[in-house]
């Protein structure tokens, strides 16, 4: 029995082959970029190129159907932008693979906030207010009564990070915009130029060790199998970037709530909930909801909830065990990304170095890319990072030469 794993350049796909690999499961990586991290993997049995899904969608899924009977694989696990097309085909799929993925109304609804909040609250679920910005541009939303700090975010999550919207309004960095209030919102130049892409949400106070996550599968009738949580210790840029340091944690309260929220929701397959803690008030609100697997799923593994094989599992052999999350003494860590997040923190007084150091010391780790046991794909990116340099040095050399 095998799997294939795609996105193969992605750091998530790799926590994926990570955590199926070292549990004896054979696997294939693949992407449409030829030399992808987790081809160097020494959990990668073979690896294969497909087209670009952003570019040939009809190419890209007959040639995982055909690798797929190629290879006689028996699950297929798609990672990042490769769920949407293949949840988009399922039934394509479904003739020759299992399939480890959500629904297809799932993933468009988590990706999309326009409808998700309002779904959100007709079920009664936690969340901050959001709005668009045409509402508050129009009236409909008046911007005195947002008077308290606001969040400007995008719309929609696909592809984003090559948007205008994460290139300017953003500067490259984070995921979101803090405003003093909507007023602030309506006289940033910026923000009224991209309110086409942008939504207004309330900004619940906290610092980022009140962002927390439930993260879980569950079968096709919305059952939970297994579930663990993990809370952020630091993030860059703090409070609206990604994740630099995290931990697995414990609480009664938000476990009781992500319960409740898969079946009110209808959750299925590999799910991440994210909340965020009222630090005056203690109340959980749901942020978001992703509908694939992510950055966790590897620290969860060392916990003792290995998402990934609960899937392979349930998918292969029927079994619906649900492994409890024993431990939390492991850490996952970016050293790049918190590094910077130190220095963000140190320049606003908010750290020094003496806690930063403290706070990475004790306990074992996790990283994001390298590992003693699986080193090659660490290799892989700092050889094609030390090329790109070369090439950089190369332009400047012959830019210097051609001046005068």
């Amino acid at each position: 029995m095998s799997v294939i794993v795609t996105n193969a350049r992605n750091r998530i796909a790799y926590n994926v082959v990570r955590s199926l690999g070292q549990r004896g499961i054979d696997l294939y990586t693949a992407d449409f970029v030829p030399r992808s991290m987790s081809f160097s993997s020494r959990y990668s049995k073979g690896h294969f190129v497909y087209p670009s899904p952003f570019t040939d969608q009809e190419g890209f899924v007959q040639r995982l159907i055909d690798e797929i009977q190629r290879l006689r694989v028996d699950v297929l696990i798609p990672v990042f932008e490769e769920t949407f097309l293949v949840a988009k085909h399922a039934d394509r799929f479904s003739k020759c693979v299992s399939m480890v993925v959500p629904t297809y109304e799932h993933i468009l609804l988590a990706h999309n906030k326009d409808k998700w909040t309002p779904m959100a609250r007709k079920l009664g679920i936690p969340v901050p207010g959001s709005y668009a910005i045409e509402e508050i541009q129009s009236g409909a939303v008046k911007a005195s009564d947002l008077r308290y700090p606001v969040l400007v975010k995008p719309k929609l999550k696909t592809d984003w990070d090559s948007s205008a919207v994460f290139s300017k309004l953003l500067g490259g960095a984070g995921k979101a915009r803090i405003f003093a209030d909507g007023r602030a919102v309506l006289r940033d130049p910026l923000a009224q130029s991209l309110a086409g892409e942008l939504a207004v949400q309330e900004y619940i106070p906290g610092d980022d060790r009140t962002l927390w996550s439930f993260h879980g599968f569950a079968d096709e009738r919305g059952k939970l199998l297994a579930w663990f949580i993990g809370r952020k210790i630091r993030t860059y840029p703090a409070l609206t970037g990604d994740s630099s340091y995290l931990e697995l944690a414990h609480d009664a309260g938000l476990a009781a709530l992500g319960h409740g929220l898969v079946q009110r929701i209808g959750l299925k397959g590999v799910f991440k909930m994210d909340f965020k803690r009222h630090a005056t008030t203690g109340q959980f609100y749901l942020l978001e909801v992703n509908a694939r697997f992510n950055l966790w799923h590897y620290l969860g593994a060392k916990g003792g909830v290995n998402l990934a094989q609960v899937a392979y599992d349930y998918m292969m052999r029927g079994v619906r065990s649900a492994p409890i999350q024993s431990r939390t003494r492991h850490r996952w860590l970016s050293p790049r990304l918190d590094y910077l997040a130190y220095r963000s923190l140190a320049a606003r007084g908010e750290l020094d170095a003496t806690g930063w150091l403290a706070s990475l010391i004790g306990g074992p780790k996790v990283y994001d890319l390298f590992a003693w046991t699986d080193p090659m794909p660490f290799v892989a990116v700092v050889w094609d990072e030390l090329k790109h340099l070369s090439r950089l040095r190369r332009r400047l050399m012959r830019w210097l030469c051609t001046a005068s």
